[in-house]
């Protein structure tokens, strides 16, 4: 079985900076895209930053400048760098991945980080 497990949510005051991690496990043969969603009281999710394996990377507009995502390939981990953050950054935040392990090619979800940004 292939897991994805998020940590490193929590509350912070406006301005302030959060690291997330997602580290995938299982019977992992490869892993391609990683992905940060979140997903806000009353609103759609929504795509925060997208990663290859090959190293690109792009950003949601609101938070260009702000967020960076990054991986660690040899440990099968993805990260959100949050800085500058503001109450509007509010959500759940999710890991996606699409890993091929023995059962082919999945696309695995996270099970969610809180961020709060609040004073």
């Amino acid at each position: 079985q292939v897991q994805l497990v998020e940590s490193g949510g929590g509350l912070v005051q406006p301005g302030g900076s959060l690291r997330l991690s997602c580290a995938a496990s299982g019977r992992i043969f490869s892993v391609h895209d990683m992905d940060w969603y979140r997903q806000a009281p009353g609103k759609q999710r929504e795509l925060v930053a997208h990663s290859t394996s090959g190293g690109s990377t792009n950003y949601a507009d609101s938070v260009k400048g702000r967020f960076t995502i990054s991986r660690d390939n040899a440990k099968n981990t993805v990260y959100l760098q949050m800085n500058s953050l503001k109450p509007e950054d509010t959500a759940v935040y999710s890991c996606n991945a699409v890993i091929r392990s023995r059962s082919g090619y999945g696309k695995y979800w996270g099970q969610g980080t809180q961020v709060t940004v609040s004073s």
